[in-house]
């Protein structure tokens, strides 16, 4: 596992670093510190602005292949990258979706057209992606997915119908990847396709859902013979769920460096207030800061050994990522009770609509989200136990 960087990657550090500093003025002055899970309601078109500027420094998709635009920057790189991008307060990326899954998937899987047709946009900050996988019926039991997908001969495109929902910043894109059933009598893995949706057409509704924090970040996402064209389906029909699954190898990749980074600003800013509230002289709090901070530790030296280990070769996770969701997602929310904690009892309190919530109280009710979505803690348990450590599957009712 390696735990440190060589010399010509200080000095990529030392790049990146300073380039933020110089480019994080100005207009965008406001945007540190805004953005991302459970403030994505800040500042959205400035936020897609700043995607361009970042393209214009060529740091959007830095570790896609230099063949497809991109960086091609090692790994070690690109976790230099989301660390400094982070440790900079730099804001909530509006194309996260389309740099860290879209493309990555299009790369691998996609056609050449499809390629050229929706990398550009990616690459230089003006189109934006969100994904639609989760249904009403289908969250953590994604192979129960019913939207279904038919091919029109007469038009010669796919017609989609169904509903998608918990879909982050769907009133923001410009496209969607959806997962549908393009066999009717199939059920389970089998029988899906992999769409590539344009967004504003009239067969697509997209309804804000309102969040315990008052903001709307997801949303529901209704189709209705919503058209798709012959040559957007990523794979073959049936293939959907290897185009799929192998998306989400690439969302638990070097970005979590980055993620973790972001844990930090909020740890820091937990213990600044400790310390100048006297909570800090609480032995309980101190203890409890005290873990909070050894399990970021943990956390951190599991990515690397994640990313420091030999690919597969079959698309499957290696068993140092399949803990990952579930580590992250406990410590974060236990995180929001110490911030509570710290904050006192009087924080539970606000006068009266609307409620101006500071940004830890917000973080303590975004984050009760966070073992739920993308897996329930259940499921990442599972996940473990069978595909980890070999264990007899969870017995399974039959229809």
């Amino acid at each position: 596992m390696k735990l440190s960087f060589s010399a010509e990657d200080e000095q990529f550090r030392q790049e990146v670093a300073s380039w933020l500093r110089d480019n994080l003025s100005g207009e965008f002055e406001k945007l540190k510190g805004r953005g991302g899970p459970g403030d994505e309601h800040s500042f959205p078109q400035e936020r897609k602005v700043w995607e361009q500027k970042l393209a214009q420094g060529k740091w959007t998709c830095v570790g896609w292949p230099q063949a497809y635009g991109g960086r091609g920057c090692s790994i070690e790189q690109q976790v230099i990258f989301f660390e400094e991008y982070a440790r900079a307060r730099a804001p909530g990326r509006m194309g996260h979706i389309g740099e860290g899954l879209t493309g990555p998937t299009l790369i691998a899987y996609g056609t050449q057209a499809q390629r050229d047709k929706y990398l550009p946009g990616i690459l230089d900050g003006t189109q934006f992606w969100c994904q639609g996988y989760s249904e009403p019926g289908a969250g953590s039991d994604l192979a129960n997915v019913k939207t279904r997908a038919a091919f029109d001969q007469a038009s010669g495109k796919w017609r989609i119908n169904g509903q998608k929902v918990w879909t982050s910043l769907a009133h923001e894109s410009d496209y969607c990847f959806v997962i549908a059933r393009t066999d009717p009598g199939s059920v389970g893995h089998k029988g899906l396709g992999f769409f590539l949706v344009e967004m504003d057409q009239p067969g697509i509704q997209v309804r804000p859902i309102e969040q315990i924090t008052g903001t709307s970040e997801f949303n529901e996402v209704f189709f209705d013979d919503a058209e798709c064209s012959s040559e957007d389906i990523v794979g073959e029909p049936g293939e959907g769920w290897k185009v799929a699954m192998g998306l989400l190898g690439f969302e638990r990749g070097v970005s979590t460096l980055g993620q973790q980074m972001l844990f930090q600003n909020e740890f820091d800013e937990v213990v600044r207030l400790a310390r100048s509230n006297g909570a800090a002289s609480d032995p309980v709090i101190r203890q409890r800061i005290a873990r909070a901070h050894t399990e970021l530790k943990i956390m951190r030296y599991n990515s690397m050994r994640m990313l420091s280990g030999q690919s597969t070769g079959d698309g499957s996770l290696q068993k140092e990522a399949l803990i990952y969701k579930l580590f992250w997602a406990t410590w974060h929310r236990s995180l929001g009770e110490l911030a509570m904690d710290v904050m006192g009892p009087e924080c539970e309190i606000l006068d009266a609509p609307p409620y101006a919530l500071n940004r830890l109280q917000s973080m303590y009710l975004f984050v009760r989200a966070d073992t739920i979505y993308g897996g329930t803690n259940q499921i990442q348990r599972n996940i473990i136990a069978e595909r980890g450590l070999g264990m007899p599957k969870e017995p399974r009712g039959t229809l």
